[in-house]
């Protein structure tokens, strides 16, 4: 025997002996290895990984453990172990050395006390672990798992020696050993086992809840917290929640609370703590104060404000503060990633020594137990990196989700507190993005960054072992690889131009959408939608072009990433055997390089894509900077000195807005005594709100002082509504006291407003208050100052957007000297100088100084400014009737007599204005009993709300809903779907695109078994001939693979192109034909999303995802195919294998779809409060809430995560569980090769790296098909669209047999006519009957809601009839085509719609006309002269909904349209508010000259319009109630006609 080791020496026998292990059939190991090397591995792994144990007990959260069975069993076996270790060291010392005759070795001591030390320490761990909560550990799992793995030898050993030992026995000899110890050794050895084993069981679970907790644990607490290691590296404990989103769709309630370590509470101390140390670094302090670790007090997290201390050295990044927050848990992640990176080059390694045995099993087969321990040894890998790359995902989805909690909550801290100057530089839109875009960046980055490090190393020990395996030629491969990185680049560049312009198509495409819907209404009044529709689809056409380019494109790219893989291995293995003539191919090199190139090209793949990203978080990193090192407000802008006399006091202040040089106020004095009431007055622009923005300390303030003592409330001119219920709004978070809240509403005018309202006061506002009136917002924003019971109140002219009378009651229920606010002190901007005189102190601003102060009284006597103002706002007219008295009054009382003139001259001026007004009152507003005479366009705009929001309400009330809310797809998607969306491709480009892949693959599979073939014929060697054949057949093989996939991938992109033209056609040409009730119940919202989102989807990403599933598939069916063409045994295990993949993506699916969509549903009110948060921010510092709205906004970020959460563990779950299968096919396809006497070593290399491959491509084939299942529902709610109901035919036949010029007469006849909005609404007109010969002039009058606007929709079929018929020159409408109808009569509508485009295309669409023509209207309709102006002249640019011309002009091209088509019939919708007397009455000129002998329906909605008509139809109800002249019907004094001229004065 070779001389003795050290440790041979130490157990006294053989340490290793390797033709007793390895160089043997049956192998087996040295009880000296058993003993040592299997023992003290586990021990220390234990040592050594001891210390994260440690850590975790510090990290804990959680005290207390109580006793359970689990922790009592474990101390118990724990001790029994150590006992027998004990027991063990004390027989040694009796049965061995010393008088016997057996020596005493070294191991016989150091082997006990090894064990008992870590058995001592795994006892001490078991009470720290419940005196810290510790559940379940890691290290100790891993430790009895090793421990009983690797005694497993040992047993056998034990159990050969006994049997043997009782053969001797039982073998009668003389002299029988004395084996005492070796059966002492043989009984402890087997008890210990079996302790061991029962501590792994043990050790499988986790123990019991702690008491103590940091964080409530509520009944709904994620199961994680309390899993058992094995469950959590299983992601077993996610098994709940896969079965119940696969049973019935997972609602909100459904998922759990958020890990504590992940909410906000503990994310954000920790950042803040680095962040503020961060600051300190970079801002020199002239004070070094030491700061605790950053706690939660009450809940609150302080930043320091950068801008706050002593002199900047340097912008404070928000990396150095992220590193240190959550580089611990990113480092630990990146050790698991060089692990998995490490294992990965293992397996081609091990991949050699397989072929290696299939190459000896002809010559000289080596033992069938290391075929077995081959295969076993991939698998074995492979699996260990599915569970380590599980966790390093798992690890870097955490950092990512808190560096986003942190920059989220971060970035929203700063917008409270940032100055005003520095919000004016960017837009709120901008900042919301910093939230939505930048810091979800650093999310998806995390996962890539290790790719840094770890791409350059896979390449670096790819190329190392290619080199071993081919030597340099490994450098031609690699120069493919190299060189098409930049191919790739600029074809990407090209890409991405192409996108640029086909976002701009689609969204002037969207615009237009938009447009059109919102005037669908005028579309179908003049029967335009053809051109509209045409315009669209002409816009379509070029983006469809702009994707056709880009198909072609990305077809190369995935051409050019297709054939990579091949075209390296063709130039690698071409390179190689024509370098030299003795280089041969065989199987093993072969197929080694093959694995190794397929590790190679995801590196290189990832680099690029990283780099951009790279990028783009660097741009991000630099604009979250910039936000969070701007300026802050100073908070000593205003003292809270108590020791001063008045409550508001300003002392000579000079202020900007942030802006140094420019000084906005200059020496304002002010002070406002307790409990007194201060107006403050100035024309437009003089800086009355900028005096109260000065109180609050949202102005820069250069010098002076300022200073409150009190709680403030404010009103700003511009109410800040939140998304929230009306009730809310005004608790404004504090607590509900209903007698208070209702005398607030009472004050406030609120009461008949919330009982229009659906749900009362829980009514839902919508975002900036989106269905309320400006009025409204003022006064729930005035309500929410009066309810929060404040000492100081600051009302910045909230009586501006209210009526007037409103405004009256307001003053005296509220600010005035007797209303609720009486005991406060209240300083009130206004511009109504009704309620002046009634206030304690007047300031007079006049360009940004205070020009004068005193009573009302005082200040007109002064004859200073106040009276100049005074004058200037008679002037602009702005009061109403009784106002105007009143002023006359206190004038007299007060004013001098030389003042007066002027002022006299004033009011009546405004006087004359107001009556003017008067005459064109409304008849409908003295119908609703309403005597004051007030200016117009006020009174109407109330009016109009009011009525409105009543109709609003009655119509909730008959429908419930008004809105139909939009169906969330829940569930799978029926194969209808599918089957519409390859009927829409078309079955020629679908079985194409079919047949070509699977080309693309029989190619590859054939190019591979030929390599397969090549790598074993040994002729090679010696016939060069032989080789270049082989070589040309593989590049034939080659080059028909890439031909082969480039046609496959064009048809498929072409295809799925093709789809989408024609089903936007299809949706387009559908929705044009709605009928207009549809469009009444559907929101323009939801329609332009069908044509923006879910046309997107069609177009750019399901062929992507097709694209992928269908690589994937055949990828998936060519490694079942090679597999079972080397190993035909292999079927038999695909069936099994194949239904728990089916599970597995079933449950998958159904979880994470409704995931996502949970988690999209909760991301957006992160966003949209933020955006709130932004536009309030003065509201939110006055009230001084912005810790509620930091906690809001905390707990919102909490809900997304408690969604996104669990979609990021459903991925790791499906990949643990898919890999293990695709790791089953490894052993298997390894396995069977093996054993089934394979002697082709190419088809065992070829199917194996088939199999390495798979784990990889079944996971994508998941996520793919998961997305595609996602995505489809776009077409199946495009598909719903198309068969949604339409109105009547446009065209019909017979419609071509009428006259050119029907209606030659224009006779219109009703008969018993009936109709209703639609299906279960009541009968809006009921039975009206009437005649109107040719030429005649009808008005139409009747209170709101007679049935007006129901008589002219009527007659334009926009509402089909429900009874009875309406009869043109003797046709029945209801028998013509829809455009034969509408293009025949005329309508001027009440709303002008105009539409962007030029002025041309507005008046004539289908460009019929000739100019001549269209001047001729325009001079007619008094636009000539505006038209000739224009540069442009027709071809003037309208922007969108006619916004560059005045409402006025908007209503005069409407005119020219109706005077363009000229038609016998012509409808009047009569204008009200929009058109000034002026042009009402050129409208009306025009209108009696051109339509003399047409029969002309107008609308009245002001009787002198109609006075002169031939006949009047008085509606109520739905039914005529009176049709005669006008002059009969005023005749009669008890018709309703005459009370209405009455109410009119016009009688």
């Amino acid at each position: 025997m070779a001389e003795e080791s050290a440790m041979d020496r130490f157990c006294g026998s053989e340490f290793w002996n390797s033709s007793l292990s390895w160089w043997t059939e049956d192998p087996d190991l040295t009880p000296c290895f058993e003993q040592t090397a299997l023992v003290w591995t586990p021990c220390a792994f234990f040592w050594l990984f001891m210390l994260f144990d440690f850590w975790y007990l510090k990290a804990s959260l959680d005290k207390n453990i109580p006793w359970s069975k689990i922790s009592i069993a474990k101390l118990l076996f724990t001790i029994g172990l150590l006992v027998i270790t004990i027991l063990d060291l004390i027989m040694a010392f009796v049965k061995k050395g010393g008088d016997s005759e057996l020596p005493r070795y070294s191991l016989d001591v150091w082997g006990p006390i090894i064990k008992i030390a870590t058995f001592l320490l795994v006892l001490l761990f078991i009470p720290l672990n419940r005196k810290f909560g510790v559940q379940t550990s890691g290290c100790q799992f891993m430790f009895w798992f090793l421990f009983v793995i690797l005694s497993i030898p040992r047993c056998r050993t034990e159990a050969r020696a006994h049997q043997q030992r009782n053969e001797i026995l039982d073998s009668n000899q003389e002299e029988i050993p004395d084996y005492s110890w070796e059966e002492y050794q043989f009984v402890s050895f087997f008890i210990f086992y079996a302790f061991a084993c029962v501590m792994l069981f043990l050790n499988c679970f986790s123990d019991a809840m702690p008491r103590q907790t940091k964080y409530k644990r509520g009944p709904n607490e994620i199961p994680e917290l309390s899993a058992s290691f094995l469950s959590r590296i299983t992601y077993r404990w996610f098994d709940s929640m896969a079965l119940k989103g696969y049973r019935n769709p997972l609602e909100e309630d459904d998922l759990w609370d958020l890990r504590p370590q992940d909410s906000c509470k503990e994310v954000m101390p920790t950042f803040a703590y680095y962040w503020n140390k961060n600051v300190r670094k970079n801002y020199k302090q002239a004070a070094q104060t030491s700061e605790p670790k950053a706690q939660f007090a009450n809940g609150k997290v302080s930043f320091e404000n950068p801008q706050g201390n002593g002199r900047k050295k340097g912008m404070a990044s928000i990396m150095p503060p992220i590193y240190k927050s959550f580089g611990g848990i990113f480092l630990f992640g990146s050790f698991f990633k060089l692990i998995a990176d490490v294992l990965t080059f293992a397996q081609p390694q091990v991949l050699s020594l397989i072929i290696g045995y299939v190459e000896a099993f002809e010559t000289t087969p080596q033992p069938e137990w290391k075929g077995i321990l081959y295969s076993v040894l991939l698998f074995v890998l492979a699996s260990i990196q599915t569970f380590i790359l599980a966790q390093y995902f798992h690890r870097m989805f955490i950092v990512g989700l808190r560096i986003r909690t942190a920059l989220i909550n971060c970035i929203y801290r700063k917008a409270l507190r940032i100055s005003n100057a520095a919000r004016k530089e960017s837009t709120v839109g901008e900042i919301v993005n910093l939230m939505a875009v930048d810091a979800q960046r650093f999310m998806d980055l995390t996962t890539y960054l290790n790719m840094l490090w770890s791409a350059p190393l896979q390449i670096g020990l790819a190329l190392y072992f290619l080199w071993q395996e081919l030597g340099p030629s490994v450098l031609a491969g690699l120069a493919v690889m190299i060189i098409m990185i930049p191919l790739n680049g600029f074809i990407a560049s090209r890409i991405k131009t192409y996108q640029i312009q086909q976002m701009t198509y689609k969204d002037k495409r969207v615009k237009l959408m938009n447009e059109v819907l919102s005037g669908i209404k005028v579309l179908k009044l003049y029967a335009w939608e053809p051109s509209f529709e045409k315009q669209v689809l002409d816009i379509r056409d070029k983006e469809i072009a702009t994707l056709r380019s880009t198909a072609y494109l990305n077809a190369s790219t995935s051409f050019l990433w297709s054939c990579a893989p091949f075209l390296v291995s063709l130039v690698t293995f071409a390179t190689y055997v024509l370098i030299d003539e003795n280089n041969v191919l065989d199987a093993k090199k072969t197929f080694v390089s093959l694995s190794l190139f397929n590790i190679l090209r995801f590196p290189l793949t990832m680099l690029p894509m990283l780099i951009t990203n790279l990028v783009q978080t660097q741009v991000s990193v630099k604009r979250i900077n910039k936000f969070l090192n701007s300026e802050e407000l100073d908070p000593n802008n205003v003292q809270h000195d108590k020791s001063r006399p008045h409550p508001i006091i300003i002392e000579n202040g000079h202020f900007s807005w942030g802006d140094e040089d420019e000084t906005t106020l200059k020496n304002i004095s002010m002070e406002v005594p307790k409990n007194n009431l201060v107006a403050i007055v100035g024309t437009v622009g003089s800086g009355k709100s900028s005096v109260v923005q000065a109180i609050l300390g949202e102005m820069e303030k250069i010098s002076g002082s300022v200073n409150t003592v009190g709680r403030l409330a404010y009103v700003p001119q511009q109410a800040w509504i939140q998304n929230a219920t009306v009730r809310d709004n005004i608790l404004f978070g504090k607590a509900y006291d209903r007698k208070r809240y209702n005398r607030v509403i009472d004050a406030c005018a609120l009461r008949t407003d919330i009982e229009i309202l659906s749900a009362g006061d829980l009514t839902e506002i919508g975002e900036k208050g989106i269905n309320l009136s400006g009025g409204q917002k003022q006064r729930i924003s005035l309500a929410r100052a009066v309810y929060n019971d404040a000492d100081l109140y600051l009302l910045d002219d909230p009586l501006s957007a209210v009526d007037a009378h409103v405004g009256k009651h307001i003053f005296e229920e509220v600010i005035g000297p007797k209303g609720m606010l009486k005991n406060k002190t209240r300083v009130l901007v206004t511009h109504g100088i009704t309620f002046l005189p009634q206030v304690d102190n007047i300031y007079v601003m006049k360009a940004g100084q205070v020009s004068e102060n005193g009573t009302y009284a005082q200040l007109l006597k002064n004859k200073g400014a106040f009276a100049d103002f005074l004058i200037q706002h008679l002037q602009d007219g702005e009061e109403e009737e009784e106002d105007l008295n009143q002023i006359k009054r206190q004038l007299s009382e007060n004013a001098e007599p030389e003042l007066l003139a002027p002022i006299e001259k004033a009011i009546k001026l405004a006087r004359t204005e107001s009556l003017s007004d008067s005459i064109s009152v409304t008849s409908a507003d003295s119908l609703m009993g309403r005597g004051s005479l007030r200016r117009r366009a006020r009174r109407q705009e109330s009016y109009d709300s009011a009525a409105s929001a009543a109709s609003l309400k009655r119509k909730q009330e008959v429908e419930g809903k008004l809105i139909e809310t939009e169906k969330s797809q829940t569930g799978g998607v029926e194969f209808a779907v599918y089957k519409h969306y390859i009927k829409s491709v078309g079955i020629f480009l679908s079985v194409a695109t079919l047949v070509l892949n699977f080309a693309f693959q029989a190619f590859q599979i054939g190019s591979n078994i030929w390599l397969t073939q090549w790598s074993n014929d040994k002729e090679v060697e010696t016939n060069t001939a032989k080789r270049d054949m082989y070589l040309g057949v593989y590049g034939a093989f080659g080059f028909a693979q890439v031909i082969s996939y480039l046609f496959s991938s064009l048809a498929l992109a072409l295809g799925c192109i093709y789809c989408a033209k024609k089903l936007h056609e299809q949706l387009i040409d559908h929705v044009f034909r709605w009928p207009m009730e549809t469009f009444d119940t559907t929101p323009i919202g939801r329609i332009v999303n069908r044509f923006s989102k879910d046309v997107d989807v069609l177009d750019n990403t399901l062929p992507m995802l097709w694209r992928m599933v269908l690589s994937t598939t055949f990828s998936v069916l060519a490694t079942i195919v090679v597999i079972s063409i080397s190993t035909p045994i292999f079927l038999a295990v695909i069936v099994p294998i194949g239904f728990i993949y089916y599970f597995a993506q079933r449950f998958y699916v159904a979880t994470s779809r409704q995931l996502m969509r949970l988690e999209s549903v909760s991301r957006s009110p992160i966003y949209s409060h933020f955006g709130e948060t932004v536009t309030g921010v003065s509201t939110i510092r006055a009230y001084t809430v912005e810790d509620r709205f930091i906690e809001e906004s905390d707990n919102k970020v909490d809900k997304n995560q408690v969604c996104k959460y669990p979609s990021l563990i459903a991925n790791r779950w499906l990949a643990i569980r898919l890999e293990m299968v695709g790791n089953l096919i490894i052993l298997f396809a390894s396995l069977f090769a093996v054993l089934g006497g394979q002697s082709n070593p190419g088809l065992v290399g070829l199917s194996v790296s088939y199999a390495l491959q798979v784990t990889q491509t079944l996971n994508w084939l998941v996520r793919m098909s998961s997305d595609i299942e996602t995505n489809i529902v776009s077409v199946e709610r495009i598909k719903e669209y198309g068969e949604t109901k339409q109105e009547a035919a446009w065209e019909l036949e017979e419609d071509k047999k009428k006259p050119k010029n029907w209606p030659a007469d224009g006779r219109v006849e009703f008969s018993n006519f009936q109709v209703r909005y639609r299906e279960g609404l009541d009968l809006v007109l009921r039975g009206v009957s009437f005649n109107i010969s040719g030429g005649e002039k009808v008005g139409i009058v009747g209170r709101t809601g007679a049935g007006k606007s129901s008589l002219t929709l009527a007659l334009f079929r926009i509402i089909e009839s429900a009874g009875g018929k309406i009869i043109i020159d003797g046709e029945d409408i209801a028998q013509l085509g829809l455009h034969m109808l509408r293009s025949r009569l005329t309508i001027i509508p009440q709303d002008p719609v105009l539409f962007s485009g030029s002025l041309r295309a507005n008046l004539d669409p289908f460009d019929v006309k000739t100019d001549e023509e269209i001047w001729k209207a325009l001079e007619l309709s008094h636009l000539k002269a505006f038209a000739k102006g224009l540069t442009s002249g027709l071809n003037h640019e309208i922007s969108e909904g006619g916004d560059n011309l005045s409402v006025g002009q908007r209503q005069l091209v409407c005119l020219a349209r109706a005077l363009l088509r000229k038609t016998k019939v012509l409808v009047l919708d009569e204008a009200t508010a929009a058109v000034d007397l002026e042009t009402d009455d050129l409208i009306q000129k025009t209108i009696r000259s051109e339509f003399k002998d047409c029969t002309v329906l107008t609308i009245a909605h002001r009787l002198n319009t109609i006075m002169d008509s031939d006949k009047v139809i008085v509606l109520d109800k739905g039914q005529i109630t009176e049709f005669a002249s006008p002059t009969e019907l005023l005749d009669n004094p008890k018709s309703a006609f005459y009370s209405m001229a009455k109410d009119a004065n016009l009688v």
